[in-house]
């Protein structure tokens, strides 16, 4: 029986459909043996199984044998027709039929010739069930005649002509396979100028001297009988031309414009264009209307060939081949039309039924031109077979309807046109019985997780059965919206998962009965390779390792295999495999390669490849070091309620070993996205038993770290939810304080909810008296933190416990803490309190403490208000500052400090405890003794004269006592910024004016000032002053001596000068005869009149300027000399200590410093004449005042200063100005 397993897939139903044999769990059509114990009671018609090609060309010398096998049950006996008559093969002892089959043998090797067994001859194979019939066989014995006799005259030709050698050899069964040769049997070279036809000819498009030869032969090979058949060699002498002629192409072959083709369907079909010319032209070629199939067109023979494999009727139509040189273009167009021998649209199928069933058998052929179907039965013309009621013949299809078992046949349909036919056997069964199911009970299925899993239920009965499954003897069936049911019976399941495993019943049913098979499915993790190969440069002669690590199913046993370039690995010593690793020593140039890992088990394979490059030794680069890859694969096994093993993979460790791993945990119930830590491992380990809290939904993640640092986290575990229990820790920071007199606050710090371990987490909060035999009271409250109890006596101790419970049960009984009950107010006034003054800003407090009970409350300290009520020197009253000083503890005695001289003061005590302050205890008055003063407010000096100068101040803005007297120090500045004598003078306390007579005219002071009380004296001020210049010592410029000597590029001039300093000097000087008009007295000129003017009055500005600035003061550039020469006893004192300190004005004015001096020589310097306003100022930034005055700072150097302090509000007048130059 032939059975076809159908490609498509649909639910099974147990409606009325043609009866199939499904033995295989393959989906594409396929041929499948009979069970062999069906076989034993089951009858089939005869199926042609081998039969022999339909143009059988043979080999004369061998026997011939002609195949035909079929099978069937009962096995069928055989029988031939030779040219549509009956072969009697008794009667020709040269003929033999093999035993059982239907196979002929020929045995003319020992006698008798091939030719006389030509002819056409059909195989028939026939049981009780029908006779099936095998296709016309043609016997035609091969053929390679001898080339004919002729003679080939030698040709001659100029270079550059177009040949053509012409081969025609004798026509051969097959025909033969043509090449060109030479006398050495070399082939001959063949070029886009020199190719060999279709039709075996050689075709030269233009001749070259190079081929003269007299030896091209044409050769023919006759593959069938072994042989090559030789025509006579063709002589050709090309005569080279001076000058040859180039032309446009012509086609040598095929003939004319245009030529017609005509090919098979399927075929392939070959078009050719070869063309001449010179030069030597390119063949293209294009498809009119339309487009050359991709994937199907080749070029041959230097693209003088188009070939287009498995041809089709959609490739008919014209094709242009085109030949092109540098001279031109010609094209040819061939029409191509594709017939078709008859081929199958749908070839009639074998047909099981059961009585009284329809059924019906399809021959549906296609061709150009169109097939004509005709139907046989059992070999018979149908139309002259016996009739059958049950059967209809409708064109290409036989319709059955209500079979009876004789209506069982070996039905053929024949489909044929003028290019072939196509002969098919399909037989009709009708059997009745009921379902078997050929599938072994019980068989065992291991499948990988995530691939389809196939469960076989091979089933045959008759009618055809319904197929039904069920998992684990459940009611219900599977159904197709999670299984796929295939028509052959198989059971898929497209993505198999660990949930899929368990026991599988297939069920069959007809109305003859039913059958079921069990079978068992298991699902195995995969096998996966974690740690791969990794692609490796190493030098000539080191040692190169690659790991491979499998993780495989604990249930298979994997093989683990090393492949170099996809072959064995080569026998030698050299290469170890130990455990997870390859290892090859001292590597050559021949270890380079590709070295593949497989994994094999008995269900899957897995496999990864490195690449190994050998180099030259170099010196060895420095290694790259990084923080670990994160660890993967992590897994979680041994889960118990308070545990769990967690296994991981390192990444790879980057140079740098791990030291340690890191685990986390994420509770994703209480506190999703906030990661934990949870413990850490030794670098070496890679497995951690991890102990757990109840009522948690963990997730943990790996880190790697190295000396480098931490790695990446590695990807989440699996989640895994431990089981709730009673709490095992009660709150923390339990604590009693009374926020009213009358109450008591107790709060905690509540668990959190990985604490909890368990739902309904609540606090049992529990109080009583220390000090009395009250019990317990409790009550039990929600998830809060806080808890108050009203109705306490005033801060009395109490003792506290908080106890955590939840829907499993209660914690461990807590410790108990003692709190308080609130405070209230201090009810006593510290007492005995008493002053001792140490000094004038410092005083000492004593006080006696208060009785412990009348605080009512944690005692916090003692607290002091202090307050200076007036002054020893003023009586009137200005707002009261109090001022607080808080002494912590029981402390009974303070210090205040930073108190004012010479003032009274009054002061209280009062006790403070967490509620505020006690009653204060009565005023305390008392006074503190005098001070030194401060400086005075201010310092003027106004008026000054020729010999004196009026001093006017201000007295100290705290004179911090009695002021008994003024001192008054002064000494003079000479022209060299060095200091004078110190003259040392009282002044009574009472004056705030004082004139200062007998001084130097034209001279700079420097005044030092200060108060006294009887506690010493006080911080002093400073300043300084110029008495005025005498008018009648003023000195004009004045020049004279003036001298010149001249030399051969230069003049030296000079001259002698009287008169201010800070002058510019002009020299105006001309060439000899030039200037004779202005041979005149010099001093007599206007211009150097105006000119003397401008120097006066710029002279003038300065000493503006500078008497300004010398009237804010300053520091002197001559700082040191002023220090060395100054007596040490008059040296200015500091304010905060009285010493005295750097030589300047409380306002760091900077005073005049030495202008420059004219050479004595009186010769004219550069540096000398490049001064002008801007060096006396502030550059180009200096101003003037409202009155024309110069504002600016007087400096010999060039570069900018800062003004420092403030303006005098009195500005000097010109005259002293004029005498404070120096």
């Amino acid at each position: 029986m032939q059975l076809k397993i159908m490609p498509k897939k649909k639910r099974l139903s147990a409606g009325r459909a043609p009866l199939m044999l499904f033995l295989c769990q393959m989906i594409s059509a396929l041929e499948v043996p009979l069970d062999p114990k069906l076989l034993e009671d089951l009858v089939q018609p005869p199926t042609i199984t081998q039969q022999s090609p339909k143009d059988y060309i043979i080999d004369p010398r061998e026997n011939i044998v002609i195949q035909c096998e079929a099978k069937g049950k009962p096995p069928p006996s055989f029988s031939w027709t030779r040219n549509g008559t009956h072969f009697d093969i008794d009667k020709d002892p040269l003929v033999t039929m093999k035993p059982g089959s239907g196979t002929l043998t020929i045995n003319i090797m020992s006698e008798g010739k091939a030719e006389t067994y030509e002819g056409v001859y059909q195989c028939t194979a026939r049981n009780e069930r029908g006779a099936a019939i095998s296709n016309n066989i043609v016997i035609r014995p091969s053929r390679s005649p001898l080339w004919t006799k002729e003679k080939l005259e030698p040709i001659t030709l100029r270079n550059g002509q177009s040949l053509v050698l012409p081969c025609r050899p004798p026509v051969g069964l097959p025909p033969p396979i043509i090449f060109w040769m030479d006398n050495s049997f070399q082939r001959l070279p063949q070029s886009e100028r020199v190719s060999q036809g279709l039709n075996g000819d050689l075709y030269f498009s233009n001749v070259l001297p190079e081929d003269t030869r007299e030896d091209y032969i044409c050769y023919a090979r006759f593959n069938h009988t072994q042989t090559i058949q030789q025509k006579q060699p063709i002589s050709v002498k090309v005569i080279s031309a001076k000058s040859h002629r180039q032309r446009p192409p012509t086609f040598l072959t095929p003939d004319g414009n245009t030529s017609r083709k005509e090919e098979l369907r399927g075929n392939v079909l070959s078009l050719e264009c070869i063309a001449e010319g010179l030069p030597t032209p390119i063949i293209y070629w294009i498809k009119e209307d339309g487009t050359l199939p991709v994937n199907r067109t080749f070029y041959r023979n230097f693209k003088k060939t188009l070939q287009i494999v498995q041809v089709t009727e959609a490739d008919s139509g014209n094709y242009q081949c085109i030949a092109k040189n540098s001279l031109g273009a010609i094209h040819h167009t061939i029409s191509v039309t594709v017939k078709a021998a008859p081929y199958w649209i749908i070839a009639p199928q074998n047909l099981v039924l059961s009585p009284e069933e329809d059924g019906t058998l399809i021959c549906r052929a296609n061709g150009n031109p169109k097939p004509r179907i005709s139907w046989l039965s059992n070999g018979v013309p149908i139309e002259i077979a016996p009739d059958d009621p049950s059967r209809k013949i409708d064109g290409d299809t036989i319709i059955f309807s209500k079979v009876q078992e004789r209506s069982s046949a070996v039905y053929q349909c024949n489909a044929s046109n003028e290019y072939g036919y196509l002969l098919a056997n399909a037989f009709v069964n009708v059997l009745a019985e009921p379902p078997r199911i050929l599938t072994s009970a019980n068989t065992l299925y291991q499948v990988i997780a995530n691939r389809p899993a196939l469960l076989d239920c091979a089933f045959f009965g008759s009618p055809l059965p319904v197929i039904e499954w069920f998992k684990d003897a459940k009611g219900s069936a599977l159904r197709e919206d999670i299984y796929v049911l295939h028509e052959n019976g198989t059971l898929e399941i497209p993505v198999a998962q660990k949930d899929s495993t368990g026991t599988y019943t297939c069920v069959a049913r007809n109305k003859l009965g039913m059958a079921k098979n069990d079978v068992h499915l298991e699902i195995k993790d995969p096998t996966r390779i974690i740690k791969q190969p990794e692609y490796a440069v190493v030098q000539r002669g080191s040692t190169v390792s690659f790991e491979c690590k499998v993780k495989h199913d604990h249930t298979l046993i994997p093989t683990v295999t090393w492949l170099k370039d996809h072959g064995e690995l080569p026998n030698d010593g050299r290469f170890t495999v130990d455990k997870d690793y390859l290892v090859v020593a001292d590597v050559n140039d021949d270890d380079g390669g590709t070295y593949t890992c497989v994994a094999n088990t008995t269900l899957d394979n897995v496999s990864a490849s490195a690449v190994l490059s050998v180099v030259a030794p170099t010196p060895t680069p420095a290694p790259i070091y990084d923080v670990p890859n994160p660890p993967f694969d992590l897994e979680l096994t041994d889960q118990l309620d308070r545990s769990v093993q967690l296994s991981w993979t390192p990444g790879d460790d980057n140079n740098s070993p791990i030291t340690k791993f890191i685990i986390e945990y994420e509770d994703a119930m209480h506190e999703p996205g906030l990661w934990h830590h949870q413990a850490e491992v030794p670098g070496t380990q890679t497995t951690a038993q991890l102990k757990l809290s109840p009522y948690v939904n963990y997730s943990f993640r790996v880190m790697a770290e190295n000396n480098l640092g931490r790695s990446l986290p590695s990807e989440a575990s699996e989640q895994y939810l431990t089981k709730a229990a009673e709490p095992d820790k009660n709150p923390t920071a339990v604590e009693g304080l009374g926020s009213e007199p009358d109450n008591l606050v107790i709060t905690w710090k509540p668990l959190n909810g990985f604490e909890s371990n368990g739902p309904g987490l609540q606090y049992k909060v529990s109080w009583r008296q220390k000090d009395g035999d009250d019990e317990w009271t409790s009550v039990v409250v929600a998830n809060v933190s806080k808890y108050i109890v009203s109705g306490t006596p005033t801060f009395v101790p109490y003792l506290i416990k908080v106890q955590a419970l939840n829907d499993a049960g209660f914690a461990p009984e807590p410790a108990a803490v003692m709190g308080h009950s609130g405070e209230d107010l201090p009810m006593v006034a510290p007492g005995n309190v008493h002053v001792n003054v140490v000094n004038s800003t410092l005083a000492e407090v004593h006080w006696d403490p208060v009785p412990l009970k009348s605080i009512r409350g944690h005692l916090q300290g003692y607290r002091i208000y202090y307050w200076k009520t007036q002054s020893s020197l003023t009586r009137n009253r200005r707002h009261i500052e109090k001022k607080i000083l808080t002494f912590q503890g029981s402390k009974t005695h303070g210090m205040l400090p930073g108190l004012e001289p010479f003032s009274h003061y009054t002061l209280n005590v009062r006790v403070v405890n967490g509620k505020g302050e006690g009653p204060a205890s009565p005023d305390k008055v008392f006074n503190t003794p005098e001070g030194v003063p401060s400086a005075p407010s201010s310092l003027k000096i106004v008026n000054p004269t020729l010999d004196s100068l009026t001093l006017e101040w201000e007295p100290p803005s705290h004179p911090n006592g009695i002021l008994t007297e003024y001192t008054l120090k002064y000494q003079p500045i000479n022209s060299t910024h060095e200091l004078g004598p110190l003259v040392d003078l009282k002044i009574p306390a009472n004056k705030t004016r004082w004139i200062l007579k007998n001084l130097n005219i034209s001279t700079r002071y420097k005044f030092y000032f200060y108060a006294q009380t009887a506690a010493g004296s006080g911080s002093q001020i400073t300043e300084e002053a110029i008495t005025t210049v005498d008018e009648g010592k003023l000195v004009y410029p004045r020049i004279s001596k003036l001298t010149t000597a001249a030399a051969e590029t230069s003049a030296n001039i000079s001259w002698e000068y009287e008169g201010p300093e800070l002058v510019n000097f002009y020299v105006e000087y001309g060439v000899a005869g030039t200037m004779a008009s202005r041979q005149v007295d010099i001093a007599t000129q206007g211009w150097f009149i105006g000119l003397m003017c401008a120097v006066a009055l710029l002279i003038l500005i300065l000493l503006i300027v500078c008497f300004i600035r010398r009237n804010k003061g300053g520091k002197y550039p001559v700082k040191e000399k002023e220090d060395a020469h100054a007596d040490p006893e008059i040296q200015p004192m500091k304010e905060d200590d009285g010493t005295f300190g750097e030589y300047s004005d409380a306002e760091d004015h900077k005073p005049l410093k030495k202008g420059s001096r004219t050479p004595s020589d009186r010769t004219v310097k550069k540096e000398d004449s490049d001064d002008s306003l801007v060096d006396y100022g502030e550059g180009v930034n200096g101003q003037f005042n409202e009155d024309g005055s110069f504002i600016g700072q007087y400096s010999g150097k060039k570069e900018k200063e800062p003004a420092e302090g403030n303006e005098s509000s009195e500005a000097p007048s010109p005259v002293n100005a004029m005498n404070s130059f120096v």
